[in-house]
């Protein structure tokens, strides 16, 4: 029988009231736009998880699987009540730099390089792993627009904007893709249809 004693709980009931602590102390409301920025962010992770339940290429598995990796310090920088300072850690934050992003740009150009050249907007649709994609994508641009929302009024990491920026641009590319390796044509978008 498991020691219930060593094991914590997961609820603390100091959100009854509608607040939430940040990294650093600070209370706030649950709806304060930064909540909202990191929330997105860990909703965008999920749907990345649901993403690769229907990915079998074990390369590109793993690719997402570091993105999610860097989700996570994306959320934790945002749910920080202080900015980041170069080169100092700071308890629960690791701090997001421009070599994630340039990362994601070689992704993009190995990816776009296997897939035929765009010649109209296409319609998020194809194969499951790759509907999933396209709706992953369309969360990462609803962070991308609450992230910058946020940091017209806070503190924020440039580099997070650049990251979720090209992360949006690799999700799309990553969806065509996927379609391309599951046989599947794309569907594209016909102003008269």
């Amino acid at each position: 029988m498991p020691d219930r004693r060593s094991k914590s709980k997961l609820y603390t009931r100091g959100g009854d009231s509608g607040t939430t602590g940040l990294f650093g102390g600070r209370r706030v409301q649950k709806d304060h736009l930064r909540v909202t920025a990191y929330g997105t962010i860990d909703e965008l992770n999920a749907a990345l998880g649901l993403a690769i339940s229907f990915i079998r290429q074990r390369k590109v598995i793993d690719q997402l699987h570091a993105i999610q990796n860097e989700l996570f310090n994306i959320g934790a920088e945002l749910a920080s009540d202080q900015p980041v300072r170069r080169g100092k850690r700071q308890a629960g934050v690791i701090e997001i730099d421009e070599s994630k992003t340039a990362w994601l740009e070689e992704l993009i150009d190995t990816y776009d390089g296997k897939v035929p050249p765009l010649t109209t907007f296409v319609l998020p649709s194809g194969s499951s792993a790759a509907s999933a994609m396209h709706l992953a994508r369309t969360v990462c641009r609803r962070a991308e627009r609450t992230i910058v929302t946020l940091a017209q009024r806070e503190s924020v990491n440039p580099a997070i904007l650049a990251y979720v920026n090209r992360l949006c641009d690799l999700l799309f590319v990553l969806a065509r893709y996927l379609n391309k390796t599951a046989g599947r044509k794309e569907l594209q978008w016909h102003k008269d249809a």
